[in-house]
């Protein structure tokens, strides 16, 4: 997987930041903001695309298992139950793996989504620092999810 020039450049802002203070938090959050959702949206459109090159088999093993959990709010939009015959049990097995891999960087995106919400309550640089170091980790995870979505494109 190439590296994303969106998610380099806020993850360069983000490691910048880290060192500003509050003055300087404030007048640069909305760019800050900019930054972090172009890196956000770079990186699901990329997954988007992975995930479209995936075997029929898998992608209804993958939406069988989003149907399921309903608990990670990630659901774009409702979907009829698919009958999940004649899914093998390897496949189920790749697709649970991959969404877990999904779910742990969606909950590091609202993580960090939420610290840096705190630190805006709070005007609290100490969290807002916090925050960026969050955001870096969860891009990471995304990125770590999308490679492994990539390995399995050619299940």
């Amino acid at each position: 997987m190439r590296r994303l020039e969106e998610v380099e450049e806020a993850r360069n802002l983000m490691l910048e930041a880290k060192d500003w203070g509050v003055w300087k938090w404030l007048t640069e959050k909305s760019r800050m903001r900019a930054a972090a959702d172009r890196a956000n949206e770079a990186l699901d459109k990329l997954d988007e695309r992975v995930k479209s090159t995936w075997s029929d088999e898998l992608r209804r093993a993958y939406s069988d298992l989003e149907d399921a959990d309903q608990t990670t709010g990630r659901r774009r939009h409702p979907k009829g139950r698919e009958a999940a015959l004649n899914i093998s049990a390897e496949t189920r097995s790749l697709a649970k793996k991959l969404k877990q891999a999904d779910d742990e960087a969606w909950q590091a995106h609202i993580r960090a989504e939420q610290t840096f919400a705190d630190a805006e309550a709070k005007l609290s640089t100490s969290m807002a620092k916090e925050g960026t170091l969050q955001a870096i980790e969860s891009w990471d995870l995304k990125e770590k999810a999308i490679k492994k979505s990539e390995a399995a494109a050619s299940h």
